[in-house]
């Protein structure tokens, strides 16, 4: 079971890994010259005369990024809680083990959720100051 568990876990964190990696398009115009475009999009393709990245929106980025992966990982221990449960066949000690699991997981995902409202909320504060 705990193979099975670690297994799940591992597909999931890497499937959720892979989507932080920007797909890079094969474009046939360059994109630097075209008008319109983002300084973001200039930035990310290498083109001169784009401003610098913020501090802050880097430490935002990589913030979010952690609090992300934490609230998957908290959503994997919900599912695990409620599979112990199912399968506890009525013994009361795997059945509060299940409980608990499920109760903890559920306050470390509010915890990201507040997190992650809280990150947000002092940096774009700080940036309107």
């Amino acid at each position: 079971m705990k193979k099975a568990i670690t297994a799940i876990a591992t597909i999931v964190i890497t499937i959720f890994g892979l989507t932080l990696i920007p797909v890079s398009t094969y474009a046939t115009t360059d994109i630097c010259s075209q008008a319109g475009v983002s300084n973001e999009v200039r930035r990310a393709n290498g083109c001169s005369g784009a401003s610098a990245p913020d501090l802050s929106v880097t430490v935002v980025n990589i913030l979010n990024g952690i609090i992300g992966i934490l609230g998957v990982i908290a959503v994997i221990f919900i599912v695990v809680g409620g599979v112990n449960y199912m399968t506890s066949a009525g013994d009361a000690g795997k059945i509060e083990k299940a409980k608990k699991t499920i109760l903890y997981a559920a306050i470390g995902l509010a915890i990201c959720a507040l997190a992650f409202a809280i990150v947000n909320f002092f940096i774009n504060t700080l940036n309107n100051a």
